[in-house]
């Protein structure tokens, strides 16, 4: 049994026909008035003079001219209103062949895709926030930290200490280079467990983990416009610059560090900061976190390290959000 072929999205309009009942009324009302005129010219005067040439003239030509212009408009505006019906009846065959083809099993079955990926990723997040790696509790000489501790005050003599026990904060390693610079790129995908472990370790520390979060937050909203770090290709700064920045300079003489040239990005993320209050606090908080923390990365690391840490996520929504803020201006 043969299959039943598609119908067409719409169907041309059937030809119309030459003379409709509109110009067949003109035509007539026409040679009426040829006519009567004709009959008034033979039973008028006969000395009428170039001045009654003219007048009767007008008096053919004008009537019959404004009778076709009416006829011209009212078919123009047939022709407009089958046009619009044509139009239609095309957008409703064509929003019909949408739904009818979007049947409710594949539907579903994408939606029960979308909630096992977001379950894996939640077990993922879970297992890598809740494991302890107890090889990194004892600290190591290769691993360099990569901010510097704050120094502690001294107790006071006459104020007794307490045994409550050393804190596990001290007990814990200080964050290497390598983990905080890993961690700030965030994790490549859910079986990326290297970048998992470097976040685990970032967020146990006080000082990073408000970077980390400060940039979770504009990472998220800059990928509500469609803006990923990952597209985003920026021109390297020099160590030196990036050293600059650290030690509190600002303006001209650090702007080789804004290097997102993409239009795009910069147009839709100004957009965004002006007109939304939400996104602007969010912003302005991370440039501030990012601004504190890398002053203190900056007294342990390297100019390799420096590099390193300039190609991340993280650097880049610095890169970007920084230049639209005008903090290189």
């Amino acid at each position: 049994m043969a299959e039943p072929q598609d119908k067409p999205l719409f169907t041309a309009p059937a030809p119309r026909s030459r003379v409709t009942a509109t110009e067949a009324a003109a035509a007539g009302l026409s040679l009426v008035w040829i006519v009567a005129v004709a009959a008034y010219v033979y039973a008028g005067p006969d000395e009428a003079g170039p001045l009654g040439l003219v007048m009767t003239l007008m008096m053919v030509f004008l009537p019959i001219a404004l009778i076709w212009v009416t006829v011209t408009t009212l078919r123009s505006v047939q022709d407009l209103r089958a046009e619009a019906a044509r139009l239609q009846s095309a957008v409703e065959a064509m929003r019909n062949a949408y739904t009818s083809r979007q049947t409710p099993p594949e539907m579903e079955r994408k939606l029960e895709e979308i909630e096992r990926a977001a379950k894996t990723a939640e077990t993922v997040l879970a297992t890598f926030s809740t494991r302890r790696d107890t090889a990194l509790a004892v600290p190591s000489a290769d691993r360099k930290a990569a901010l510097t501790a704050p120094a502690k005050a001294a107790p006071a003599d006459d104020q007794p200490a307490l045994a409550l026990g050393t804190p596990a904060e001290d007990l814990r390693a200080p964050l290497s280079v390598g983990d905080f610079i890993r961690a700030l790129q965030f994790p490549e995908n859910p079986d990326d467990k290297e970048g998992f472990r470097a976040l685990r370790l970032a967020l146990e520390d006080r000082t990073v983990a408000k970077l980390i979060r400060a940039a979770q937050d504009v990472l998220t909203l800059l990928s509500q416009e469609g803006i990923y770090m990952d597209d985003l290709k920026p021109d390297r700064a020099r160590p030196e610059l990036w050293r600059t920045f650290a030690q509190g300079e600002r303006g001209r003489a650090i702007s080789g560090l804004g290097g997102i040239r993409d239009r795009s990005s910069l147009a839709l993320t100004a957009g965004r900061m002006r007109e939304d209050p939400i996104f602007r606090d969010a912003a302005h908080h991370f440039l501030r976190t990012f601004d504190r923390t890398f002053a203190e990365f900056e007294k342990n690391a390297t100019d390799s390290e420096l590099v390193d840490l300039a190609d991340t996520r993280t650097a880049r929504a610095f890169m970007l959000l920084g230049r639209v803020a005008g903090v290189f201006d």
